[in-house]
């Protein structure tokens, strides 16, 4: 499965990143498990969680290249949504989210950040990416700009900084469905930004 590496920090910025070509992530019997492991290890080693996403970029493509189990683990869109979320793995005290996301076709999700970084696979469809910046003034301290927007594909994954924002829409003909890992949120640092109102609030 090809694709490009992407990186979102929380000035609105986005790059293109260095990506590990596919044949050199080939392992036998690379599981779920395995990659939480991995995953685990790296930020354990880290003071600066946010500052590791390359490899932790790495560790998903190497999940995604390996584990025909989780590029099939997804439900259908809710009718009523146009959204569903599998989790993958939970357990008591552990920090990490992990889970796949499905959107059908046309499904927008609203202009957000995650208070913590994330790393996202597109398994299934296209996912169009807006990304936005903060750009405060003494009467809209919540005030919003777009800086630019991305299609993903299958193949593509994008990283996010705890303070990125985002937005998404889901394009195309069939539904879009992402591999989704996070830090542990801090909710007083989770947004839902309304670009007309110049708000936001916690979610």
């Amino acid at each position: 499965m090809k694709g490009r590496d992407w990186l979102l920090t929380g000035d609105g910025e986005y790059q293109a990143c260095k990506s590990v070509r596919s044949w050199d992530l080939l392992r036998e019997n690379y599981r779920l498990y395995r990659f939480l492991t991995e995953v685990e290890d790296v930020l354990n080693s880290a003071d600066d969680e946010a500052s590791r996403l390359p490899e932790i970029r790495m560790l998903v493509r190497r999940l995604i290249v390996n584990s025909y189990w989780v590029r099939s683990q997804n439900l259908e869109p809710s009718p009523k949504t146009g959204t569903s979320v599998l989790l993958l793995y939970d357990e008591l005290g552990f920090p990490l989210t992990v889970q796949t996301v499905t959107f059908a076709p046309g499904t927008q999700a609203t202009i957000h950040n995650h208070g913590t970084w994330g790393v996202v696979a597109v398994l299934k469809g296209q996912e169009k990416n807006t990304f936005w910046r903060r750009t405060p003034s003494p009467d809209f301290q919540d005030k919003i700009e777009p800086t630019g927007e991305i299609t993903l594909f299958p193949g593509d994954i994008i990283s996010f900084a705890p303070d990125a924002i985002h937005s998404v829409e889901a394009m195309g003909d069939e539904p879009t469905v992402t591999f989704n890992i996070y830090g542990e949120t801090d909710p007083n640092q989770r947004f839902e930004f309304d670009p007309v109102k110049c708000s936001a609030k916690n979610f």
